[in-house]
């Protein structure tokens, strides 16, 4: 990976239009894809800290949709606090436990993708490593400008803090 950068446990590198991250959890790969398979799980710690998250629609199958809503439920976070942040998901493809490819983008209530905002088409591989899971997700942009675009809006901070959450969430459920 090129131009490596250090956040939390996250490892985060660019390849041109492509923001790839990797982290590692200390959890069979089983029961970290489990936590990205079902809606419950998902929706405990989807989303970064301070924020909740809800499945309006959850179909874990290709061309299933996932349409979901984050809220900003910390009022430390000053301005951010209330807001909500929708989003939808349309899964491409699925192979258990392995390996999750979807596109995402900012939508409305109503699942319309919001205009001017831009489409992620991402890759989640999930490898097993002596019991843990190294996850390593790629995140591919329109352009190298729109993935700048994204990171000037904090999305590696965004995401270590949402893989914090994930780590949390399978202490407990293990």
């Amino acid at each position: 990976m090129s131009e490596n950068k250090r956040c939390s446990n996250l490892e985060t590198a660019v390849e041109g239009r492509n923001l790839v991250m990797e982290r590692t959890f200390d959890a069979p790969k089983e029961l970290v894809f489990k936590a990205f398979s079902e809606s419950d799980q998902l929706a405990s710690w989807w989303g970064p800290q301070g924020w909740q998250t809800e499945n309006r629609t959850f179909e874990f199958e290709p061309d299933g949709v996932w349409h979901y809503c984050m809220r900003c439920v910390d009022e430390g976070q000053g301005d951010f606090y209330g807001q909500e942040s929708w989003g939808k998901a349309v899964y491409q493809e699925i192979e258990a436990p392995n390996k999750i490819v979807y596109s995402d983008v900012f939508t409305d209530e109503k699942g319309n993708a919001v205009e001017g905002m831009p489409e992620i088409q991402a890759s989640y591989i999930f490898q097993d490593q002596d019991g843990q899971t190294k996850l390593i997700v790629r995140n591919q942009f329109a352009s190298v400008e729109t993935l700048e675009a994204i990171m000037d809006m904090g999305i590696v901070q965004g995401f270590s803090s949402q893989m914090d959450k994930l780590d949390d969430h399978l202490k407990r459920v293990q």
